[in-house]
C-alpha cells in the first residue's frame, strides 16, 4: 500500500473510529445513536439556513487550521492561535468603526489590519524562539491570556465608554452580503469564505511551489541540516510564526467583519484557535486537508445544536466525538502500521 494512500486513509479511519466509539458511548448512556446522528445531519444540512451556518462556521475554522498547520510544517507548535485570533478580531473591528472610506479601500484595510495584528502577536514567540530558544508553546500559551485581557481592556476603555460591546462596523468595512443571506434563508453566511479559500491556495503555493517554502519546510524537517545547507534558520522560524499569526488574525477578521460585525468583552476564550489544532491534525497539516477537516468540524459544531431539540441528546457528546477523533489522529502511527501490514498481506 502506497504512502499516499495510507496518508489519505488514516484521517478517514480516525473519523470512523471516533464515530464508532461515540456511538458506543451513546448506547451506554441510554441514548439512541441513530436519532442523534439524524438530528446532527438535519441540524447541519437539513435546511438551507443550517447549511449557510455551517459554511459560516467553516470560514474561521479554515483559517485557524491553516495557522496551526503552517507552523507545524516548519516544525513549530503555534498553540497561540486563539490569542492571535482575538487581536485580529479587535484590529479588524477597530479599523471598521474608526474610518469613513470607500469600501474598495476600507474593507481590504480592515482585513489587512487583522492579518498584521495576528502576525505581530505571533512575531513575539517567533523572535524569542529564534534568538533565545524559548519554547514557543510556553510563550504562546501566555500570550493567549495576554491577548484576552488586553483586548477586553481596549474594548472597555478605548473603543467604548466602559461598555462591553462596540458598535457595528461601517457598511464600507463589512463582509456581510444580503444576497448570500437571502439565498440561505437569512443565515449569517458572508463573503469571508472566499478569503479562506484564497488563503488555502496561498499556503499551498507558498510551501509547495516557492523557494522560500522549500526553505521553510527544510527547517521543519531538520534545522541543523538546513543551517548546514546555508539557510537562515532563525529568519525562517520568525517568518513562519508571522505567517501563521497572519492566518489566525484573518480568522478573527471573519468574525469581526462578517459573522458579528462587532467585538465584545469576553469572559473566556472562543475556542476557535484551539479547534484549529484539531483541524490541522486531522487535515494532515496540508491546505486541502485543512479545508475538508474544517468542513467536518463546522458541520459537527452547527449540527450538534439540533441534537438536544430533535433527539434529546446533549450536544456535549459531539465534543466527545471530536476529542475521540483527535485521539485517533494522534494515534495515527498505529493506524499507519496496521494499514501498512494489511497492504503487505494483500501483495503476498
Amino acid at each position: 500500500m502506497s504512502k499516499r494512500l495510507i496518508g489519505l486513509l488514516t484521517p478517514i479511519i480516525a473519523v470512523l473510529l471516533g464515530i464508532i466509539v461515540g456511538t458506543i458511548i451513546m448506547l451506554a448512556s441510554g441514548y439512541d445513536p441513530v436519532a442523534a446522528y439524524s438530528a446532527l445531519w438535519n441540524g447541519a444540512f437539513g435546511e438551507i439556513y443550517y447549511t449557510g451556518e455551517v459554511i459560516r462556521q467553516v470560514t474561521p475554522y479554515i483559517l485557524a487550521g491553516l495557522a496551526v498547520a503552517f507552523a507545524f510544517r516548519v516544525g513549530l507548535f503555534n498553540i497561540g492561535v486563539e490569542g492571535q485570533f482575538l487581536v485580529g478580531w479587535l484590529a479588524a473591528v477597530w479599523v471598521g468603526i474608526s474610518f469613513d472610506l470607500p469600501k474598495i479601500i476600507h474593507l481590504p484595510l480592515a482585513i489587512i489590519a487583522a492579518a498584521v495584528a495576528g502576525a505581530l502577536w505571533a512575531f513575539i514567540p517567533g523572535l524569542l524562539k529564534a534568538r533565545l530558544r524559548v519554547h514557543e508553546v510556553i510563550v504562546t500559551i501566555m500570550l493567549n491570556y495576554t491577548a484576552l485581557h488586553v483586548s477586553n481592556y481596549i474594548i472597555k476603555n478605548v473603543l467604548t465608554d466602559h461598555k462591553d460591546k462596540t458598535g457595528l462596523v461601517k457598511d464600507s468595512a463589512t463582509l456581510r452580503s444580503e444576497w448570500l443571506q437571502g439565498i440561505t434563508d437569512y443565515s449569517r453566511l458572508h463573503w469571508g469564505i472566499i478569503v479562506a479559500i484564497i488563503c488555502c491556495f496561498i499556503m499551498w503555493f507558498l510551501l509547495e511551489r516557492t523557494t522560500r517554502g522549500f526553505e521553510l519546510r527544510a527547517v521543519g524537517f531538520n534545522q541543523h541540516a538546513a543551517q548546514y545547507a546555508g539557510m537562515n534558520v532563525n529568519r525562517n522560524i520568525i517568518l513562519s510564526m508571522v505567517i501563521s499569526g497572519a492566518f489566525a488574525g484573518l480568522a478573527g477578521a471573519m468574525e469581526g467583519l462578517g459573522t458579528f460585525g462587532y467585538v465584545t468583552v469576553k469572559g473566556g476564550f472562543t475556542g476557535v484557535g484551539f479547534d484549529g489544532i484539531a483541524i490541522a491534525l486531522l487535515g494532515g497539516n496540508s491546505a486541502l486537508g485543512v479545508f475538508f477537516s474544517a468542513i467536518l468540524f463546522g458541520a459537527l459544531k452547527v449540527g450538534a445544536l439540533n441534537m438536544p431539540l430533535e433527539a434529546g441528546v446533549p450536544n456535549e457528546l459531539v465534543d466527545i466525538i471530536i476529542a475521540l477523533i483527535v485521539f485517533f489522529v494522534a494515534s495515527s502511527y498505529i493506524i499507519r502500521k496496521l494499514l501498512d501490514r494489511f497492504g503487505k498481506k494483500e501483495v503476498k
